[in-house]
């Protein structure tokens, strides 16, 4: 039967399909009423629920299908992707205040104020609408614009038939939540592009003033400056992270690729992911999850192909460091010739006050930038200001990529879509297929800063910043030190995709947010830009244990997806393995079972030898001393420097090994003891407690236990825990696993693949997917993925709806 003929079984069978409104999810049984007839023959899709909420729309072509994303999404995240949406029109303060702070998903902004000044400003100088009208490949296809005008239609579909049925508390009644355009999701495309570049600088944009006679603030030297970048730009210390590894057919049971996608995302606002199917039939079929206001699959399978994508160490900026003209602060000199910057003044309406009016300063280069956070000032002197350059604020193409994604059949259409529409800006690609192909690609728009450009033009700042953080600071008074062309890129100023690194068909590809160097440890990349990331430096501890396992892996051979699903959920700590025995024995020969604390009391602590000595060296939710260690092992790499930490120092030699072996006589060792024993004991924590009693999320009042650890542990199921004492130990998780997936296939069309969405598919506590995904997580168990039509047909739980717009 075609699949064509099966959608028409569904159409005409008695079961249920557009009649039994109280059986839908409440989103869709809330405009189940008007959805069974379609009139005026607008945009429509129908929405097949399965198990857990997740959505299967089917629609004609790229707008219908736009339309039942946005209305699916809408009825699981109404809230959320409005909060979006006022974000991009720069309308926060007008709404929340200006001084409240955004939620950070869709820029480094403080303030609503910072916020709306950024938005309101590419808003009101027509960025966007001029991204939309480039032709494609450097411009969005027509596509992609289809499924953005589709999915404005939808959300607002939604909006019109649930205004006043919505039931979220976040947003209930809220004058805030209103329609959007086809401009409004392509800001938000645009606001997502931005993130590394123009998006994390957006208070140093917004608060720039030309240098009147007060002295400016006092920068930074080169050292700090360098420091100061290389915590920035660390993807160690983000939100966002990410493991992947794809394994070559020759690892595997039957010779056919497997795919772990292991992304941590925040686990709360606009960076969420959301699940679903999307199918045009004859024109693409794919499954996988969606960041929230993205009309694409950002991370999926189809048929035949499997991807997922880790945040990546290259640099998306740049700065270019301006000579002033003496006379006038706001022109700067290009060999010798004045050019005058552009003032971007922009007005933002406040909440209960006067509207607030501000002007930014933008060059040939980008914006005039006076702070890249506290932490590193950049100070507009009157001889000097620095420009901020982000290509990817001329990047409107992701969703074309994904789309090249979605309709791939192979690794090889993968790496034809990052070549055709170079779209992604700030991630790795990692993917297996059918026929047993791995694929890694660092594919993400970079400034062209070669190392020859960075050795030739760099000024003081930039000679520090560079080899450091990979951030560089150009000379920007003369026109040789501009950024150039490679004749491959769609765009001038980025590398094309001949310079990326890139490796095919190895047994296992595998990143965690370290450079590509070591993408395969027995193949590692080199040559490449220092912009790209480093070779032949340290690596963290979770790329280290992420290789360690995937390679032994890789060795054993004849592996299955359940392999990959063990690999998830196993939930070793690599640090544990590192240093708890030496920790444990060197605890046990502390004199008289003390240590002394922070405040300079010696405390009691030989009740924890044996509790370390005899934990499993994992952080699954029954491990006990599992939150013993890890209170320790934060406190010692808080307060000990990693030079003073490890007996043996890193080697390029051997880098998976080394740093090893804990140095016991490191100052500051004991005092993490004796402050983790006093800090537990006053929280009346077991130091043998089981990690599930005292690492939980709260759901509508009940507890929810949730294994996994934090970065420094090296877990592969990374989960940054909130501490709160008072309430029980890790009461929330801010960031972590979210839609993670592991697929293989076998000698049917269906892919093998099992899924889970860690913080479920809604943010609504009134939601039946509010926390049922997460109960699963807790439960380390898996969603088997109804991708073929008679998987879907088969579900105990299929609900059909037909959405359709009002005309």
């Amino acid at each position: 039967m075609t699949f064509r003929n099966r959608l028409r079984l569904f159409a005409v069978s008695g079961l249920a399909l557009f009649t039994v409104s109280a059986s839908l999810p409440p989103a869709a049984a809330s405009g189940a009423q008007e959805a069974r007839h379609p009139k005026g023959g607008g945009l429509s899709a129908t929405v097949r629920y399965t198990e857990y909420g997740i959505p299967h729309i089917v629609a004609k072509d790229y707008a219908n299908l736009g339309f039942g994303t946005g209305w699916a999404q809408a009825a699981d995240q109404v809230c959320t992707l409005a909060d979006g949406f006022v974000t991009v029109r720069g309308e926060r303060s007008k709404f929340f205040g200006q001084d409240a702070a955004p939620d950070f998903s869709l820029s480094s902004a403080t303030t609503n104020l910072s916020s709306d000044l950024f938005f309101r400003g590419v808003r009101e100088s027509g960025t966007v609408e001029r991204l939309l009208k480039v032709p494609a490949p450097a411009g969005p296809s027509r596509e992609a614009k289809e499924s953005m005008r589709g999915f404005a239609a939808g959300y607002n579909a939604w909006l019109a038939q649930n205004r006043h049925r919505i039931t979220d508390p976040a947003c209930r009644g809220a004058s805030w939540v209103r329609p959007i355009t086809a401009l409004d999701m392509a800001a938000h495309g645009f606001a997502l592009s931005v993130l590394g570049g123009q998006g994390r600088a957006v208070d140093g944009i917004t608060a720039t003033r030309p240098p009147t006679v007060a002295p400016p603030a006092a920068g930074v030297t080169p050292k700090e400056a360098a420091a100061a970048a290389e915590r920035l730009l660390s993807t160690q210390n983000a939100d966002m992270g990410s493991n992947a590894v794809a394994f070559r057919g020759s690892t595997t049971a039957n010779g056919r690729g497997l795919l772990l996608g292991n992304p941590h995302y925040p686990w709360d606002g606009g960076r969420r992911f959301w699940q679903s199917q999307q199918t045009i039939p004859g024109e693409l079929n794919v499954a996988g999850g969606s960041l929230l206001g993205s009309t694409t699959i950002s991370i999926g399978h189809n048929a035949d192909v499997a991807w997922s994508h880790t945040v990546a160490t290259g640099v998306p900026l740049n700065l270019h460091q301006l000579a002033l003209d003496p006379a006038d602060p706001t022109v700067y000199l290009v060999d010798g010739k004045p050019k005058r910057m552009t003032q971007r003044t922009v007005t933002v309406p406040v909440k209960d006050g006067a509207p607030v009016t501000r002007t930014q300063w933008w060059t040939r280069y980008g914006p005039v930038v006076t702070a890249f956070g506290a932490a590193l000032p950049l100070p507009w002197t009157a001889t000097t200001a620095y420009a901020l350059n982000d290509p990817n604020a001329t990047n409107l193409r992701a969703a074309d990529t994904a789309l090249g994604f979605s309709k791939a059949r192979s690794t090889a259409g993968i790496e034809r879509s990052l070549h055709r529409s170079q779209g992604l800006p700030w991630v790795n690609t990692i993917a297996a297929d059918r026929s047993g192909n791995s694929f890694f690609s660092q594919a993400q728009v970079l400034p062209r800063i070669t190392d020859e450009l960075a050795a030739r033009c760099s000024t003081p700042l930039g000679q520090a910043t560079y080899p450091s953080a990979g951030l560089a600071v150009l000379d920007g008074s003369k026109a040789s030190c501009a950024l150039g062309r490679d004749r491959d890129a769609v765009q001038p100023g980025i590398f094309g995709p001949g310079r990326m690194p890139t490796l095919k068909n190895a047994p296992y590809v595998e990143n965690s947010n370290d450079s590509a160097w070591l993408a395969n440890a027995d193949r590692p990349l080199t040559g490449y830009e220092r912009v790209f990331g480093t070779t032949a430096t340290q690596r963290s501890i979770r790329t280290r244990g992420a290789i360690e396992d995937v390679a032994a892996m890789a060795e054993r051979g004849r592996l299955r997806v359940g392999d990959l699903q063990r690999q998830q959920l196993a939930n070793r700590a690599p640090t544990g393995d590192l240093v708890a025995a030496d920790v444990a024995r060197w605890c046990a020969a502390l004199p008289g079972g003390t240590a002394v604390g922070s405040d300079g009391a010696a405390v009691d602590v030989s009740a924890a030898c044996p509790v370390l000595r005899r934990w499993d060296r994992s952080v699954a939710d029954d491990s006990r001393g599992a939150l013993l260690f890890d209170r320790f092992w934060r406190k010692v790499t808080a307060g000990v420097p990693a030079a003073e930490l490890w007996k043996v120092p890193f080697d390029a030699a051997d880098p998976v090994r080394t740093p090893r072996g804990i140095d016991t006589v490191a100052p500051g060792l004991s005092r993490a003891l004796a402050d983790t024993v006093t800090e537990l004991r006053a929280a009346r924590i077991a130091l043998d407690a089981p990690l599930g009693k005292h690492q939980f999320v709260v759901r509508n009042g009940k507890r929810i236990p949730v294994g996994g650890g934090t970065e420094s542990l090296g877990v592969w199921n990374k989960i940054e825990p909130v501490w709160n004492p008072a309430a029980g130990g890790y009461t929330e998780v801010s960031a972590g696993s979210s839609y993670i997936q592991a697929v293989g296939w076998d000698d049917s069309r269906c892919p093998v693949a099992r899924t889970l969405l860690t913080y479920s598919q809604s943010s609504n506590p009134n939601s039946p997917h509010y926390s049922d995904q997460t109960r699963l997580f807790s439960e380390r168990r898996w969603v088997t993925s109804r991708f073929c039509e008679k998987d879907i047909a088969r579900s105990p739980q299929l609900r059909v709806v037909r959405v359709h717009e009002r005309r």
